[in-house]
């Protein structure tokens, strides 16, 4: 009877050193797992970041451009620039006004 319970807790032992070997190794996976993805993902988020960098410097272009084309359409409506573009562009003059060429 000494001989079977000898066995049995040697059994139990055995079979406890197993299942504490697979749970480590199931344990161990699962880091190798989570720290291969969070490897991707931190190049994931890095991408993303010079992604927002690059559209972020392109809204300030386009916002400084937005503002440049602003300027340009008060300018175009002032009476000056519409005199301008009459002259240089259609060769119009004022009544009474002689226009010379240079050939």
């Amino acid at each position: 009877m000494a001989g079977t319970r000898r066995r049995a807790a040697y059994r139990r032992r055995h079979q406890n050193r197993f299942s504490m070997f697979l749970v480590t190794l199931v344990v161990v996976m699962i880091l190798v797992v989570v720290a291969v993805k969070s490897v991707d993902l931190h190049q994931k988020i890095d991408a993303k970041k010079q992604e927002a960098q690059l559209l972020e410097s392109q809204i300030q272009a386009e916002t400084a451009r937005s503002l440049e084309i602003e300027e340009f359409g008060k300018e175009v409506q002032t009476k000056g620039y519409i005199e301008k573009i009459a002259r240089e562009v259609l060769g119009l003059v004022y009544e009474g006004e002689i226009m010379f060429k240079q050939e």
